[in-house]
Order: structure tokens, then sequence, then C-alpha cells
């Protein structure tokens, strides 16, 4: 086979024959393409690339002594067995006796954390230690320690343990603020119990909330990375190319998708410290849910002559904004002096007070502009929720509301004590229609309903008046009490058509 030159060179040789008439064949010079890179800018490109791959292999160097590997051992569950059990054996019966249950085995999983202090402080996710009977630590040089939790976080997924050893090699914690979208990113950790794991890429965004269900409460703002980070790369080490931890491993967005998250090492440093001081972590909060004006474009329209600010949603029963005259519906625009124009917004700024302060709300309400004084709270570790199936009221004497799909009932004292409602005027919600715009829009039995577009309901007689009065093209706001938290609804038609009656 010709290489890409040999046409060019049998050429050259035959007008060497013609011309000369001989069979000696003449010296036939070897043709070279031009080099398109100078050999000088090559070398140099060399150069770059080996001090960059010196650059990445020296982070692994210096981060890795300080990696620990994490396996926790969890009691077995009872229910689970015994679930797989008749799943695979089947019902027992006379052909099919039940074989005595096996002892249970202690649940075994696998997580990475690092080393802060000398003396064996030790960073990693709460949910990595969550409910854990023994807890290992491995370490690079291939000592093995028993470890003990010195205090958790929840609400951050921050935990720190501690093994009782001395000059250990530890990480340097660097200032995840400072972080830049784009630059490199490094992961050290354990995925699929592959020790020692050792991934890059670039930080891919900074300031990600709300990417976990914790009831409209998202304390961290991640940093994300498209380092291969997998299960077991939790409680490990984000760096960057200096070595310096600037994140803690903690969530990933699919298996291999290019979507991990790092909690910033800023508020690891704040965490941990407080816990390595045995401090309780307390946090302040108003005790409402809110969203971004305009996150719901159902209820847009209903804000006319506002651009920016947080809705109120719900106000939690006995919460601190309950005992203020903040209401469902409120769009919040300032907290004291400072503008809010998101719900990740207000939350940071509330989280900058202490527990007690007191701080001023600026609030528009139905075109009006007020200033709505609240004194913080401190954040209980677990809110209160209404129940999803709550038990039905009475039915007797019940009033239907057709085309929304409720079904409601007058408020009588027997019931607000029967019920402990945080309310005694009103009308009671006692049936939800499947797919109606009241199930649509999340109302429940038992809610009670205070106002229909700002127009009081003490019984039912007012309830339907106020509906006979609205407009359900437009939207109708309905004022709700669902156990003692204060709430509101918007029943609007689809399509501008008002909705049938049922």
């Amino acid at each position: 086979m010709l290489s890409n030159s040999e046409p060019m060179r049998l050429t050259l040789f035959s007008i060497t024959f013609l011309a000369l008439g001989t069979v000696v064949p003449a010296a036939t010079p070897e043709l070279r393409p031009s080099p398109t890179v100078p050999q000088a800018a090559a070398e140099q490109g060399k150069d770059v690339v080996h001090q960059l791959n010196n650059a990445f292999a020296k982070v692994f160097e210096i981060v890795a002594p300080s990696v620990v590997i994490i396996e926790v051992s969890k009691k077995a569950d009872n229910e689970t067995s015994a679930f797989e059990d008749l799943f695979f054996q089947g019902p027992p019966d006379q052909n099919n006796p039940r074989r005595p249950q096996q002892d249970l085995q202690p649940i075994q999983s696998e997580g990475s954390g690092f080393i802060v202090r000398p003396d064996g402080y030790i960073f990693t996710n709460f949910h990595v230690v969550e409910a854990a009977d023994k807890i290992d630590v491995k370490l690079k040089d291939g000592r093995d320690f028993t470890a003990k939790i010195v205090g958790t976080d929840e609400k951050t997924d921050i935990a720190v343990i501690k093994i009782d050893a001395k000059d250990l090699p530890f990480a340097q914690l660097g200032d995840s603020d400072a972080v830049r979208v784009g630059q490199f990113a490094f992961a050290i950790g354990a995925p699929f119990k592959l020790d020692y794991t050792f991934t890059y890429g670039v930080i891919s965004g900074k300031g990600r909330s709300k990417l976990l269900p914790t009831s409209g409460y998202s304390i961290s703002d991640y940093l994300q990375t498209d380092a291969s980070i997998n299960p077991g790369n939790s409680g490990g080490p984000l760096c960057d190319i200096d070595g310096k931890v600037i994140g803690m491993n903690t969530l990933i967005n699919g298996i291999n998708r290019g979507l991990g998250f790092a909690i910033p090492s800023n508020m690891a440093r704040e965490i941990g410290d407080e816990l390595i001081a045995g401090r309780k972590i307390t946090r302040p909060w108003l005790g409402i849910r809110i969203e971004t004006l305009g996150d719901d474009p159902s209820i847009r329209d209903l804000f006319k002559g506002i651009d920016k600010g947080v809705v109120v949603r719900t106000i939690e029963a006995d919460a601190p904004a309950y005992k203020s005259d903040l209401r469902p519906f409120d769009v919040i625009t300032q907290v004291d002096a400072n503008a809010v124009s998101s719900d990740s917004q207000l939350q940071h700024e509330i989280l900058k007070k202490k527990i007690g302060q007191k701080v001023e709300l600026t609030v528009w309400r139905k075109g009006q502009t007020l200033k709505v004084p609240v004194t913080t709270g401190e954040l209980p570790n677990e809110i209160s929720r209404a129940s999803n199936e709550p038990a039905r009221p009475p039915q007797e004497g019940k009033q239907e509301s057709g085309k929304f799909g409720l079904q409601v009932q007058e408020l009588s004292k027997e019931m607000v004590q029967r019920f402990k409602l945080g309310v005694q005027k009103g009308v009671i919600v006692t049936d939800v229609a499947d797919n109606s715009l009241a199930a649509q829009q999340g109302i429940e039995r038992e809610d009670v309903i205070t106002e229909v577009d700002g127009r009081p309901v003490t019984d039912v007689k007012s309830f339907r008046e106020a509906l006979s009065k609205s407009d359900p093209k437009k939207g109708v706001l309905l004022y709700l009490d669902r156990k003692g938290s204060k709430t509101f609804a918007v029943l609007k038609a689809e399509g501008g058509d008002a909705p049938p009656d049922q």
C-alpha cells in the first residue's frame, strides 16, 4: 500500500529516466510537509501541559493524606426484613411454613470525610453518619480508627466526628466566597468503594439553592461542579488548584451526569467550628413560607402595581409572624433597609439577624405600602404540619359551592374545640371534589375559610354572598386557617371561562 508521499516520488523518478536515457535512478529528495507549528512553540506547549499535569498530581499529593474513608454500621430494619421475607417466600401455609427469621445483619455504608485539625477532628456529611451504631475511619497511610460523633447539623447536612490520634495531616480550608465559575475543581473520595478516587472538572455554578425538599427552608447555597461525583464521595473535599478545600461534596443529580454539588467551605467552617466548640446550632426565623413574586404565573395578575418582592404564602401556627400584623398574600419588598426580590434573598437577610431581634418588613398589601414589625424567633427542629388526610368534619347541614368543587359548613363552637381550630368564625371545608379548582389549589378538608376577596366570612350565607360578587375569571382570593396556620388559595377559571356547576 502506498503512502501519501509515494505518488510524488514515482513521478520524479520517471522524469529523470527519460532525460538521461539511463536506468541509473537519480537521487530523489524527500518531500516533507511544512510544519504548521514552530518547533519552539511546540516544545513550549509541551511544557505548559507538563506543568498542568504536575499541578493536578500535586493537588492529590497535598490533599489525599487528609482525606478519610468512613465506614458506617447501622442496625437492620425488622420491618424491611419481614417485607423481603414475604416477597421472596410468599405467605406461610401448610405447604410453605415460615422459616425461622435469620439474624439481622447490620447495614453497612461508606462515605468520605477530611481531617481539619491535627488532633483528629473530621468534617463529613450528616447523612453519612446519621443513625450510625459504629463509625470506622480509614486513613491514607492504612491506619484504622473508631470515631465518635462530636456534633451534627441536619439542616446544612454537616457533621463533625473525631478519632483519637495526634499529629495528623489536615486539610487547608479555602475561601469559598472567592471561588470563580470556570476555575478547576478536584474531588477526592470513595465512590462505589473505590477508595481515594481523584476526579477533576470545573466550578459550573455558585449559589445553587432549593436542591432538596426542605419545606421551603433552604440554608446552603451550593457550589456546582462537573467533576465526577458519585455515591461514596459524600463528605469528601472539593479542592482548588492550590490544594485548598473549597467545598464538601454532598449531592449528585443522577450518576455520571456532571451535576455535583458541594457545601461551601466557609459554611462548613462556620458550622463545624460551632459543633467542635460544643455549641448548639440555632437560627432565627419568622415562621413564613414564601415564594418569589412571579414564580406562580396563575396569581401574578392579582398583584397589579408591584413588580418585585416576596409573596407570603403561609404563616405558621404560633410562629413569630403569626403574632404580628403580617398576612398571607402580602408581598415583602424590604427587610429593614435592604431590598429583597427573591425568597432566597429574604431568607438570607433573616439569617443575619439574632434570635429575639426586631426587624421591620416593608410590605405591599393590595396597593398600599405598610411597615410591619416582627420579632424573630428560634427555628424549631420540626415544623408541625397539618395531616394530608385530616379526619372528616361531620356532614350535617353542609352547603355546596358546586362550581369550585367545595362543600362547606358553618363553624360551631363544638367544631372549634373538637378540631382545635385557630379561629372562631368562618366556614369549614367538609369535602373537596376530585380534579376541581379547589383540589388543584390544595384546599383541604378542615380548612376554615375566613375571607373571600377581602370580604369577611362569618357563616355560610356571607360565604355564598361573597362568592356571588367574585369574578373567577380574574381569580377568587380565599384566606384560610389550616390547623392554626394562615394561608391563601386563588380559585381561577382556566381559559377565562367560569367553571360550570357540578
